[in-house]
């Protein structure tokens, strides 16, 4: 038997489009034919639960985890499936809140191997996400949260038939797999819409809300849109950690901090309101928001001086990131601590980011898909900045926190995921486990 780092490698060894700057996103590289094989070749163990599919741009995994935390705390046994993870692979993969044992992974790695050798093309996400499934089958949950992995028509977990699918906000991200416009982006997602199959939907630009209304219509698909949070019907204000407000005569509280979080909070309500056979009360709703947990996510580390991590890697994001930190800390200059992956809108996330900075350090994660110094250093520079360079993380994060400013680290969850480790090492907290130890 494998251990649980050898049976990683042996997953490294598909295709992983995870780890690349581009790659060909259509019928022809990535469908669904795979997938169904492999499942069935498995016992299609993603019918053995029903499931909530969670696609978007922006807030999906958040949203997903504010569902899983509801369903958790109305008594249901759930899984949630996410991608990506930020310290252990074992993220993306937990039965009521556990990440997947290390040796149970290794043993279900070793179980699919001949079924994987024998379903040609097979790639990393597509292995990865029938481990999931199978996992969830064998752990007998009641109902399945299951994030789509990139976009949604050809996305690995797009096998399933959902009681609900859920669209989260959308905007221009993954621009080489999607497509260059906004109703390209909305269509790829809208291929998770299931004939008949309730649909809900943060509210949307109106370019992709035409093309969601459209593809629902088509697949008669009744579709709710949540409503854009306005007094009297959501009452927002931002406390010391997270945010409080009314919705639906239920006072409600979020850890996660940022106005965002009160539509990802709304449209994971109305979610579960819509998957009809769940029997959840104003309780569980409540009991579950204020016990959620997605670190990385506008997460305030130190409040003084602040040290915000935030994941944010598109210009939405960060544009949600600025006005987040003006209303937590207002008046703020920040120390901005900034890495990206290149395939990203750099220059947009820039745009954002630097009117709020009096400092801008630039690093690069370790990974592949991490942009190169120098080039995005030129573009700070090109934005009439002065810019420092730290050749890693850690070295950034060293560099930082202890000159007693604020500081926002942001531009990639590889970064971010890097920094909070940087930072638990520098204040002697336990490390957060990562597939190298």
């Amino acid at each position: 038997m494998r251990t649980y780092l050898q049976a990683l490698d042996y997953l490294n060894q598909f295709i992983n489009y995870e780890r690349q700057r581009s790659a060909p996103y259509s019928a022809e590289t990535l469908n669904l034919d795979r997938m169904r094989t492999l499942l069935d070749r498995l016992g299609n163990p993603h019918q053995a639960f029903p499931s909530i599919h969670v696609a978007g741009t922006k807030g999906k995994g958040s949203t997903a985890a504010m569902i899983d935390a509801i369903l958790r705390a109305a008594g249901y046994r759930a899984g949630l499936y996410t991608s990506p993870h930020l310290h252990t692979f074992r993220e993306r993969m937990r039965v009521n809140g556990e990440l997947i044992a290390r040796d149970a992974f290794a043993a279900l790695v070793d179980e699919i191997e001949p079924h994987l050798a024998a379903v040609e093309g097979i790639t990393w996400f597509e292995a990865i996400t029938a481990l999931g499934f199978l996992h969830f089958a064998r752990s007998a949950i009641d109902i399945g949260v299951i994030e789509v992995g990139l976009g949604g028509r050809f996305d690995a977990t797009n096998v399933i038939t959902p009681r609900v699918s859920v669209i989260t906000s959308l905007s221009m991200d993954h621009m080489a797999w999607l497509g260059d416009t906004l109703d390209q982006i909305a269509f790829e997602k809208a291929g998770i819409i299931k004939p008949g199959v309730p649909v809900v939907s943060a509210p949307q630009q109106a370019e992709a809300l035409v093309v969601l209304e459209r593809v629902a219509a088509e697949r008669n698909a009744p579709l709710t849109v949540i409503d854009t949070p306005t007094l009297p019907h959501l009452l927002a204000r931002y406390g010391s950690v997270g945010v409080d407000f009314v919705l639906d005569n239920l006072t409600l509280h979020v850890p996660l901090p940022g106005r965002h979080q009160v539509d990802n909070a709304a449209l994971a309500v109305t979610a579960v309101r819509q998957t009809k056979e769940l029997l959840i009360d104003g309780g569980a709703i409540a009991r579950g928001l204020a016990n959620v947990q997605w670190p990385g996510r506008f997460e305030i580390a130190r409040r003084d001086p602040p040290l915000i991590f935030d994941c944010a890697h598109n210009a939405d994001s960060a544009q949600k990131l600025v006005a987040a930190l003006s209303n937590y800390f207002p008046d703020r200059h920040w120390m901005l601590i900034f890495g990206a992956s290149s395939d990203k809108d750099i220059a947009g996330m820039l745009d954002a980011l630097l009117p709020i900075a009096d400092r801008v350090i630039v690093t690069r994660a370790k990974s592949a898909r991490a942009a190169d110094l120098e080039s995005i250093a030129q573009r700070v520079a090109e934005r009439h900045r002065s810019v420092e360079i730290a050749s890693d993380v850690r070295g950034a994060i060293d560099l930082t926190v202890d000159t007693h400013a604020p500081i926002v680290v942001a531009g990639s969850i590889f970064v971010v995921a890097e920094a909070r480790e940087a930072w638990f090492a520098h204040i002697g907290a336990p490390l957060p486990e990562t597939d190298d130890q």
